[in-house]
C-alpha cells in the first residue's frame, strides 16, 4: 500500500510517499480502509519533531480519519467490517495518511451519516478538543460565559458552536473579515482583535479557551473573574501570573474516545454543527499539505 511516510524530522521536503507492507490489526484494533485523512496543526509538530509524546521513526503521519472497516483484531466485537468510522488512529496521533491504517476500537465510532468521507475526516482532533475544554477542563454549565480566542479556526469554531448549543453565553475574539461568520456560529459577542483590545471590552469571564497563546494568553488573565479559570490547547499558561490574578490555568492534551465521537456524531446528525473544509488534496500531495500548514 501506499503511505506518507517520515525518516527523520524536519520541514515538510522530509514527508516521502512510498510502498510500506499493509498492517494489521491487533487485540483491540481494526484495520481501517482510509477514504480520507485530516490535516491538523499536531502533525506537522509530529512531522518536525515538537510533539510532546514519543514518536519512534520512522513513522507515517496522520491521525484523524474516515473510512470502512477492512478487518478486525482478536476479540473486537464492537466494530465489524464494512461499518463506516470516523475518529483517531491510536494516541500517538499517527498512521492515517496511508490507504489502510490501524485504530484503536476506543478512539473510532460509525461516521455521521450526514457527512461524506472527507467532511468526516476533518472533524475528530478539533471538535473533541473543544468539547473537552469546556466541560471536562473548564467545566462550564448553562448560563456561564466564556470568551473563545481564535474563534474562527477550527477548533474555535466547534468551540463556539458546542458552547452555545450548551446554554453558555459566547463571546469570541476573530479578525474583522470573520466577525459575521463566528456570529453565524452562535457567538453572542464578537471582537475585532484588531481594533479592539478585549480585555478593554469584557471582564467577569468565567472561562477563557485559548487556542492562540502567547501575548494573547498572558492578557487573558485579566478578564477573568475571581476564581476563573483559562484553559489553553495551545501552551502551558504562566501559573504565577494566574495566582496574582486569583484565578486558575491550564493547558490539555485532548483524548479522543469514541464516548466523544459519538455525542459529535449526534450533534452533526441532528444538524446541530456545521462542518468546514478548507482544501482537499490528494494522499500523494500531504507534503504540499504541510507546507500549507507552514504558511
Amino acid at each position: 500500500m501506499k503511505a506518507c511516510r517520515v525518516h527523520h524530522f524536519g520541514p515538510p521536503d522530509v514527508i516521502s510517499f512510498e510502498d510500506v507492507a499493509r498492517p494489521h490489526p491487533g487485540e483491540g484494533e481494526v484495520l481501517v480502509r482510509v477514504k480520507a485523512a485530516g490535516v491538523g496543526p499536531w502533525d506537522a509538530w509530529i512531522r518536525a519533531g515538537k510533539s510532546v509524546l514519543p514518536q519512534p521513526l520512522p513513522l507515517t503521519l496522520g491521525s484523524d480519519l474516515s473510512g470502512i472497516v477492512e478487518a478486525v483484531g482478536p476479540a473486537v466485537t464492537a466494530l465489524k467490517p464494512g461499518m463506516e468510522v470516523f475518529g483517531v488512529t491510536n494516541r500517538q496521533f499517527t498512521g492515517a495518511y496511508a490507504q489502510y491504517a490501524v485504530a484503536s476500537v476506543g478512539m473510532i465510532t460509525a461516521r455521521p451519516v450526514r457527512l461524506s468521507d472527507v467532511e468526516a475526516a476533518s472533524v475528530p482532533v478539533v471538535a473533541v478538543t473543544a468539547q473537552q475544554a469546556l466541560f471536562e477542563q473548564a467545566k462550564l454549565v448553562a448560563g456561564q460565559t466564556v470568551l473563545v480566542h481564535g474563534a474562527a479556526g477550527n477548533v474555535g469554531a466547534y468551540a463556539v458552536q458546542i458552547a452555545r448549543q450548551a446554554g453558555l453565553r459566547v463571546i469570541a475574539t476573530a479578525e474583522a473579515s470573520d466577525v459575521e461568520a463566528v456570529h453565524g456560529l452562535g457567538a453572542q459577542e464578537v471582537i475585532d482583535y484588531r481594533a479592539v483590545r478585549f480585555e478593554d471590552a469584557v471582564s467577569g469571564i468565567d472561562a477563557v479557551i485559548d487556542l492562540v497563546g502567547g501575548e494573547v494568553q498572558a492578557r487573558s488573565f485579566a478578564v477573568l473573574r475571581p476564581g476563573g479559570i483559562l484553559v489553553s490547547a495551545v501552551s502551558k499558561p504562566d501559573q504565577e501570573a494566574a495566582t496574582m490574578h486569583g484565578v486558575r490555568a491550564l493547558f490539555f492534551l485532548v483524548n479522543v474516545t469514541t464516548a466523544h465521537l459519538t455525542q459529535i456524531a449526534a450533534m452533526i446528525d441532528a444538524g446541530d454543527l456545521a462542518v468546514n473544509v478548507g482544501t482537499v488534496l490528494p494522499l500523494a500531495d500531504a507534503r504540499v499539505a504541510h507546507e500549507m500548514l507552514e504558511g
